[in-house]
């Protein structure tokens, strides 16, 4: 008798230390900020010089992080696999040059920070000029980017192609097009300009414009709690000329839109 009672107490006291153990990890994982990022997207979120995550966007998650008493925890993730990251709770947003536009009812959203284009990238001495001129090019785009989003509206456009392929990133889209495998690269204006100034000006942009968009964090749908404080810090931020300085280190000009 005596046996089976030992044996009821410890199984209790198993539970009791397991429950606690569970009540610490959630409190611990509530305290931790993971931001879902492309890693192979410069300004935004890259991997720099010396081997460590940065970029603009990763430099506001910082921020943010900081100011709500949070462990920022920077998580790399394949693009076309963000939603089922979102998803799996592996991270708490998608913080990266995340385009708004199409995507409104399918995330959580802040309010948008940042303006941008999707715009064609050719080689500076290509003689390109225009929309038109692309027909019967070789034309390459981010999988499952905004670009290739945009894309879809033009059906007219890409059927004029020569040739439409996807890349698993702009970097290696990039290198197709300065090899001259490749004529043009759909692709975000402001990572385009940051690429070719990084790359000494051998690109060009194409003046017109294949849409206009902005940028948010994107969490899972319903997620307003966390989106909430997010927002609430990034208008603190903008009031503060933090978001300012962060920009014009990265853009030389402040180019944010919060509280303007």
């Amino acid at each position: 008798m005596m046996n089976k009672k030992l044996v009821m107490f410890i199984l209790i006291a198993v539970l009791v230390i397991s429950a606690i153990g569970c009540s610490n990890s959630a409190s611990k994982d509530s305290k931790t900020f993971t931001v879902g990022f492309d890693q192979d997207f410069p300004p935004m979120g890259f991997v720099g010089d010396d081997g460590e995550f940065t970029g603009f966007d990763l430099e506001l998650a910082a921020e943010v992080a900081k100011r709500l008493d949070m462990e920022l925890k920077l998580q790399p993730i394949a693009w076309d696999s963000k939603d089922a990251e979102l998803e799996s709770g592996n991270i708490d947003c998608i913080w990266n040059g995340f385009t708004i536009n199409g995507r409104e009812d399918k995330y959580t959203w802040t309010e948008p920070y940042l303006k941008n284009n999707q715009v064609f990238v050719v080689r500076a001495d290509s003689d390109i000029q225009t929309l038109d001129d692309l027909a019967g090019k070789s034309v390459v785009v981010q999988v499952d980017s905004s670009a290739e989003k945009a894309l879809e509206d033009e059906p007219e456009l890409v059927e004029s192609f020569g040739e439409y392929i996807t890349a698993p990133n702009y970097n290696a889209a990039l290198m197709d097009l300065e090899a001259g495998a490749v004529d043009a690269v759909a692709m975000d204006e402001v990572v385009a300009k940051y690429q070719n100034e990084k790359r000494g000006g051998i690109f060009r942009i194409l003046d017109e414009v294949l849409a206009p968009e902005e940028y948010g964090v994107g969490f899972l749908l319903g997620n307003e709690e966390l989106r909430d404080k997010v927002q609430k810090t990034l208008e603190e931020m903008a009031a503060d000329g933090t978001m300012a300085k962060i920009s014009e280190k990265w853009f030389d000009d402040d180019i944010t839109i919060i509280g303007k």
